[in-house]
């Protein structure tokens, strides 16, 4: 159901985030026009058939009355069950006016119930609260001007009494439960809100780990062939060739994460038979090599160090991406640099990623950037339960270093015990 169509009890409200709580519970305003949805329709022709029932069960204690005090009976009982209509636009007036009006005329305490049943609730508990020890103020004068045939005050007051603390809990607990509606409501509308937040950060998070990648790739064969316009031919054509496969590669990316944006569970695209557009295989610690071997093709002097292979995906997924963000950083910042980086670990410790490189010349042109990306490392290590250390050493390097914990391998013996001890 969309939220701008969605009905309370006093009709369609506007925006459902920005609604406030008294409105979601039938609180419409005093005095302002109420539309009727066809439940409120159902519910107030049933409300003012209840008024009505009960005005005609005290007839017959109002037969033996003089004509004049009967007549004066019946006209306030038939406009008391009339003004019922009038319940959500003047809840609390209307309230009043039965209240006083009931305690003398007995034809009048239905519609007096049902005014009461109204203000709790339409009413938060500070207004409501007082009009239900008004009407139980009004007790004792009743006794006096109506006593029961047959029925000792005291019992009669009981069970006035009773007959009003039950329609006024009846009504909590109708505006308890609305308000639970309520609350649940808004609590999905705020998770929903969290989740689709959380992948858009995730989605940006990749774009620009895997765009700032190839991009930077393409500025640096593009620089070459700028500063090397007699380059042999062979030259060119490699460099050439490398801004190709790059480009290629970076279409690819955004093209994906285009069609997560576009198709999201909607089965049209390139998507498989439930809606969902399939990922790309993500990459592990085992794909290392290749980044290196990539960067080295384009230039850099880049030397890798990796004394740790067996890191689970997710573990090794986070740590390639630190290290492909910090060769970026190294070839934006520092062009033409030795980079070193040193991936160490051992399961149950932790998982170590360092890259280094020495400050880069600062006549050099360098590569613009978003100044995001030791951002989005730092959350992702974050993320991962570890964390990020980066900056520059007195030895006239630049160090990005994470180190993120590495949870101890499971055997297959342990795990066949535990499971035996279960079932034993």
């Amino acid at each position: 159901m969309n939220v701008s169509d969605a009905r309370v009890d006093d009709g369609p409200v506007p925006e459902y985030r920005w609604v406030l709580p008294s409105v979601l519970l039938g609180d419409g305003g005093e005095g302002r026009p109420v539309r009727r949805s066809t439940r409120d329709w159902i519910v107030d022709v049933a409300v003012f058939l209840v008024a009505c029932a009960i005005t005609l069960l005290g007839l017959p204690e109002v037969q033996d009355e003089p004509a004049a005090l009967l007549l004066t009976e019946q006209v306030a009982g038939a406009l008391s069950c009339v003004s019922v209509w009038l319940r959500r636009r003047w809840p609390v007036a209307l309230a009043l006016v039965l209240m006083v009006v009931s305690t003398f005329l007995e034809l009048a305490g239905g519609a007096g119930l049902v005014a009461l049943f109204t203000v709790a609730v339409h009413r938060p508990f500070k207004v409501s609260g007082p009009m239900v020890l008004l009407y139980l103020a009004t007790i004792p004068p009743y006794l006096l001007v109506r006593p029961q045939d047959g029925m000792e005050p005291l019992a009669w007051g009981i069970v006035v009494t009773a007959m009003l603390l039950t329609v006024y809990a009846w009504g909590i607990v109708v505006r308890a439960r609305r308000q639970l509606i309520w609350s649940l409501r808004q609590r999905a509308a705020s998770a929903a809100e969290e989740a689709k937040r959380l992948e858009r950060e995730r989605i940006a998070r990749e774009m620009h780990d895997v765009l700032a990648h190839r991009i930077s790739m393409l500025s640096l064969h593009a620089g070459a062939l700028e500063f090397r316009p007699d380059a042999p031919a062979a030259d060119v054509a490699r460099a050439a060739g490398a801004i190709r496969a790059s480009a290629h590669l970076a279409l690819q990316d955004l093209r994906q994460v285009i069609g997560v944006l576009r198709h999201p569970g909607s089965g049209d695209g390139d998507g498989d038979g439930d809606g969902q557009v399939p990922e790309r295989p993500q990459p592990t610690l085992a794909d290392l090599p290749s980044l290196v071997e990539e960067c080295r093709q384009a230039g850099m002097d880049v030397r890798l160090e990796q004394r740790a292979d067996d890191a689970p995906d997710g573990l090794g997924r986070n740590v390639y991406r630190i290290v492909q963000e910090a060769l970026t950083n190294a070839r934006k910042h520092a062009a033409g640099q030795p980079v070193t980086v040193t991936v160490t670990g051992v399961p149950g410790a932790e998982l170590s990623a360092e890259v280094r490189n020495p400050l880069g010349a600062r006549h050099l042109p360098r590569i613009p950037g978003a100044r995001a990306g030791l951002i989005g490392l730092a959350e992702r290590a974050e993320l991962a339960g570890g964390r990020l250390e980066h900056g520059p050493t007195p030895e006239g390097e630049f160090v990005v270093r994470a180190r993120l914990p590495w949870p101890e391998k499971e055997t297959a013996e342990p795990m066949a015990e535990r499971a035996a001890g279960e079932r034993s």
